[in-house]
């Protein structure tokens, strides 16, 4: 169990935890005159109240410059606008190949959504397979047509 604390950490009775300048680990004995806070955590064993804690290093998350770091990442890549996948209907597949096409390229396809996304092809005359970002929107895409069916990419208007 790990547990943060902030500021000075009692380490018996009458020895205190403090952060002096220069020191990060100064223990000093009597009263706490420093009142600066420092942040560490203090990993405890399962005997509480029986022996003591261990101090821990703090870990410091460093970026190389020009280097974004992962959250810059997964923010960036959220932010991406999303991009649609269209499906065309063609008088040339089968429903059931097109069908098994759309749960064969596309992850997590279900065979009732598949079943819907085919119907409303061929009714329709074009159906929205996926909205994802531009780069898998273009994979899916070019899968699509790899297996013989039309299809297309476009931005995600957000719109009917």
């Amino acid at each position: 169990m790990e547990t943060a604390i902030c500021g000075r950490l009692a380490l018996a009775p009458t020895t205190l935890f403090n952060s002096i300048s220069g020191d990060k680990h100064s223990v000093s004995k009597g009263p706490c005159v420093n009142n600066r806070g420092v942040l560490m955590t203090m990993s405890t064993y399962a005997a509480l109240g029986k022996g003591g804690g261990v101090l821990d290093k703090p870990i410091i998350e460093k970026t190389t410059p020009g280097r974004e770091s992962e959250f810059d990442l997964r923010k960036s890549k959220k932010m991406a606008p999303p991009y649609r996948v269209i499906l065309h209907n063609d008088n040339f597949n089968k429903r059931e190949y097109v069908v098994q096409v759309l749960m064969k390229v596309i992850p997590g396809m279900t065979v009732d959504n598949a079943v819907n996304i085919m119907q409303e092809a061929h009714i329709n005359g074009l159906a929205v397979v996926i909205v994802c970002a531009q780069a898998d929107a273009e994979q899916h895409c070019m899968q699509l047509r790899g297996n013989g069916l039309l299809s297309s990419v476009e931005p995600d208007g957000g719109g009917c």
